[in-house]
């Protein structure tokens, strides 16, 4: 399998927009912004495993079974298959690196469990 992103991707979602950095075979780093009160679905991957560093604000992470706040310079590694998702709780935006490796990196790799945007 292979990496669908390539630099210079981006979208608009619900909760704040992602942007590729970059990327190549099996491994893709973006910038995500969610917005002010706004939360990521709670999810797992089959194929990739994900590395966040939050590069501004504050963040509300849900991994497994535990949840963790994390701030600007602190970051959180989610092994393939575990559930997670993440939540700007704040008034201001919230960033962070997401640094996704594995061998099938595409946005069809996302099993959702729950989403307040309807989106299951």
């Amino acid at each position: 399998m292979a990496n669908t992103y390539k630099r210079g991707d981006k979208d608009t979602r619900p909760w704040g927009t992602w942007e590729v950095l970059d990327a190549d075979t099996n491994f893709c780093v973006k910038r995500i912004c969610v917005t002010p009160h706004n939360q990521l679905s709670l999810q797992l991957h089959h194929h990739r495993s994900e590395h966040w560093i939050i590069v501004k604000g504050e963040a509300k992470i849900t991994l497994g079974d535990e949840i963790v706040t994390k701030k600007t310079d602190q970051s959180v590694y989610i092994p393939v298959e575990t559930k997670h998702r993440i939540e700007n709780d704040t008034d201001e935006n919230m960033e962070f690196i997401e640094i996704q490796t594995g061998d099938n990196l595409d946005e069809n790799d996302i099993v959702r469990f729950e989403d307040i945007y309807g989106r299951i």
